[in-house]
């Protein structure tokens, strides 16, 4: 049986400045196995976004605590989180968040360096892996939407994480495009047996995945169908 990669216990987060009681995380546990392939569904404001940032340490709980490869998050400090992030985590987001003035090589390259490694050859070899060879030099804004995403799957898996945090990666592309980025950045993860997890409003992502999760008002819910799970 798989080992556990992702570990959360009783994991609650609020939230001074907001409305109600400013609960954002009520008692999450959550087991995720290594290589298991994650979709994450839930409206706007049921807590997906606080729970990727808690379990990235980007954001630390009220109550509870997360563990990423046996470690405890809380007990590493700022700097053993840090560190953990640019070794253990790799991140997609909806925009890309490509630098634009990096070329793409340049852009995967910076994610190796922040690890302790600088090997252009990987770099390239990656943006190949994603169908991008011949436009390792190109900056973002002469790539289209879906290649700069292919540029953001580069970046994320050229270290060789144990997760890939994906927060709305094709929330920002047309719908074709969209089903190309998640056919390339689930069997990237396949091929390497890297955890997923993917926060998504489009319900395809589901076909994807190994497990359903459905957040409601910062509770976690496990699913066996996509029905019922549209925003």
């Amino acid at each position: 049986m798989a080992s556990s990669v992702i570990r959360t216990y009783d994991l609650w987060k609020q939230y001074e400045d907001e409305g109600h009681d400013g609960m954002a995380l009520r008692g999450i546990d959550l087991d995720i196995k290594k290589g298991e392939i994650i979709a994450l569904f839930g409206k706007s404001g049921s807590g997906k976004t606080t729970l990727l940032n808690l379990l990235a340490g980007l954001d630390q709980p009220t109550r509870g605590r997360v563990e990423i490869d046996s470690e405890d998050l809380g007990a590493l400090g700022e700097k053993g989180r840090t560190l953990l992030r640019r070794h253990k985590l790799g991140f997609v987001f909806q925009f890309f968040n490509l630098l634009p003035t990096l070329t793409a090589a340049e852009n995967v390259l910076l994610a190796l360096e922040l690890s302790g490694r600088t090997d252009e050859r990987l770099a390239f070899e990656s943006l190949a892996l994603v169908g991008l060879a011949g436009k390792e030099r190109r900056f973002p804004h002469e790539l289209s939407g879906g290649e700069q995403q292919r540029v953001a799957i580069a970046r994320a898996v050229v270290k060789k994480p144990p997760i890939i945090l994906a927060d709305e990666p094709t929330g920002n592309l047309d719908s074709v495009t969209g089903v190309q980025i998640l056919d390339l950045l689930t069997s990237r993860c396949r091929d390497a047996g890297t955890t997923l997890i993917m926060v998504s409003h489009a319900l395809n992502t589901c076909e994807y995945a190994d497990r359903i999760l459905r957040m409601s008002d910062g509770r976690i819910f496990e699913e066996t169908l996509c029905e019922g799970l549209a925003p």
